[in-house]
């Protein structure tokens, strides 16, 4: 019996081979090696030169349209407006996300499902959809939001939402948070369903309502998720608002709606500037990995 037992503690204590490990890892690395690392060090690359097609007849110009896109003043406004949806979309839609992920873990309702599903069902819709949906919403005569305020009496509201430089970028806010907000509820529901009951019971018998229960029980216990949600919706925004941005405004008017993703594609794919496309690219790289460092220390700081 101790023989056996002897055995078996070895048996745990073997290491697994080294050229096992590679064999498991090498599929996972010839994966990000070619379709990230390459791809990521390929544009880099194409950035210093100035492209006017797909790396041919190219010449290497260094740092210089780096030093032009501070010059450039649409890129300017794509770099603001980035940076506005950033700083305004992540935080509603999460604050949105954890209320309604609270009302339905702590409620009794029986359809609990159901609304599961229903807030999540804008997420798995095609994001180009989602935009010629709210398209429709926007719309200056045919729109639903127009028709509503008309209906009301608020005719002097209605305007051409899309069409107007001062809230086309808030129509494209408003339909991100309401992309999104589903998806990061399910994440939240998940975290909170792993909280005890017997916590909440107490808080109960304490005294303690809904809102106290929330602040002072909920959030303390999830706040690594909420770090790690937050850091997703601002990586969504900069991805998300591309889509949005090139389907609802085509980034007009006069680039009031346009962001950084959609203003590289206009340079790369209709002025052919793949150089210079390539540097706006790596900056938003750049500022992404830059963010998601800096909200992930302030999460880990304050746990």
């Amino acid at each position: 019996m101790k023989l056996q037992a002897a055995e078996k503690k070895k048996k745990k204590g073997q290491k697994l081979p080294v050229g096992f490990i590679c064999i498991c890892v090498l599929p996972a690395f010839l994966l990000t090696l070619i379709f990230t690392i390459i791809p990521t060090i390929r544009a880099f690359l194409l950035s210093l030169t100035n492209a006017t097609s797909l790396g041919l007849n190219s010449k290497f110009v260094f740092l210089e349209n780096y030093k032009y896109m501070f010059r450039d003043e649409y890129f300017i406004l794509a770099l603001k407006n980035t940076l506005k949806l950033m700083a305004v979309v992540p935080i509603i839609t999460i604050a949105i996300a954890l209320v309604l992920a609270f009302i339905i873990s702590q409620s009794d309702l029986k359809e609990r499902g159901l609304y599961r599903t229903v807030f999540y069902f804008p997420n798995i819709i095609s994001l180009t959809v989602v935009g010629i949906i709210w398209s429709f919403v926007f719309h200056p005569t045919m729109g639903i939001l127009n028709s509503f305020l008309n209906g009301v009496g608020l005719s002097a509201w209605a305007k051409s939402w899309l069409g107007d430089g001062s809230t086309a970028l808030w129509c494209i806010a408003v339909t991100l948070v309401w992309q999104a907000t589903g998806y990061y509820m399910v994440m939240h529901i998940a975290a909170m369903d792993g909280i005890s009951s017997e916590i909440y019971e107490a808080a109960t018998i304490d005294g303690a309502g809904p809102v106290r229960k929330m602040f002072s029980i909920t959030l303390p216990l999830i706040k690594d998720i909420i770090g790690i949600t937050f850091v997703l919706a601002l990586s969504g925004t900069i991805n998300l608002s591309f889509t949005l941005s090139k389907v609802m405004t085509g980034g007009g008017p006069n680039g009031a709606s346009s962001v950084l993703l959609q203003y590289m594609y206009t340079q790369g794919f209709i002025n052919g500037n793949f150089g210079y496309a390539m540097a706006i690219t790596v900056f938003t790289l750049i500022i992404s990995i830059a963010l998601s460092m800096v909200s992930r220390k302030l999460t880990n700081s304050e746990s």
